[in-house]
C-alpha cells in the first residue's frame, strides 16, 4: 500500500467515524429532550422535531426484523469496504469515495442503535407531507444513494466502474 492508499484509507476511517460521531450525538440529544413527547415544532405545519423509535424501516415496514436487518447492514457494509479498497486512488474516483463514506457511516449509524437499543432513533419529520420521521444516518445513505445515482449516470462510464466491482465475471478465453 502507498502512501497515499494508506493516507485515503485513514480519511475514510476518520470521515466515517466523524459522520458516525454527528449522527449518535443528534440521536443522544433527540432521546434526551424529545423521548418524553415533546415535539419542537421548528416551522408550524412543516416541520418538526418528533422522537420516534422505529424497530423497522421507513413507511413501518418490516417493524421488528432486527435479526434481517443486521445481516443484510453486515454483508453491505463488507461489500463497500472491498468497493473502497478496488476504488483507484485517482481524483476522477474521489466522489465515489465520498459516497461510500456517506454510505458506510449511515449503514454504521443505524447498526449501532439496533444493535444497543433494538431499535433506530428517528426524529426528523416533514409534516407537510407527512414523510417517514428519519434521522442523519438516513440523510446519509439517502444523499449518498442520490449522488451514486446521478454519477452512474452522468459521470462514470460503464468500464470505470467495472473496476470496482470485485465480483467480475472472466471473459472466455482468459
Amino acid at each position: 500500500m502507498t502512501a497515499k492508499q494508506r493516507n485515503n484509507c485513514i480519511l475514510y476511517g476518520a470521515s466515517v467515524l466523524l459522520l458516525l460521531v454527528l449522527d449518535q450525538f443528534t440521536k443522544y440529544l433527540a432521546s434526551t429532550y424529545l423521548a418524553n413527547g415533546h415535539s419542537i415544532v421548528l416551522i408550524e405545519g412543516v416541520f418538526q422535531l418528533h422522537y420516534l423509535e422505529n424497530q423497522g424501516a421507513a413507511f413501518g415496514m418490516l417493524q421488528g426484523k432486527k435479526l434481517w436487518f443486521v445481516a443484510i447492514t453486515l454483508i453491505m457494509l463488507l461489500l463497500m469496504v472491498l468497493v473502497y479498497f478496488r476504488t483507484p486512488f485517482e481524483k476522477r474516483y474521489r466522489w465515489f469515495r465520498i459516497i461510500l463514506t456517506l454510505l458506510t457511516a449511515g449503514a454504521i449509524g443505524n447498526l449501532i442503535d439496533r444493535l444497543r437499543l433494538n431499535y433506530v432513533v428517528d426524529f426528523f419529520y416533514f409534516e407537510l407531507i407527512n414523510f417517514p420521521i428519519f434521522n442523519i444516518a438516513d440523510i446519509y445513505v439517502t444523499f449518498g444513494m442520490a449522488l451514486l445515482f446521478i454519477m452512474i449516470l452522468f459521470y462514470y462510464k460503464d468500464e470505470e466502474l467495472e473496476v470496482l466491482w470485485p465480483f467480475q465475471k472472466k471473459e472466455r478465453g482468459e
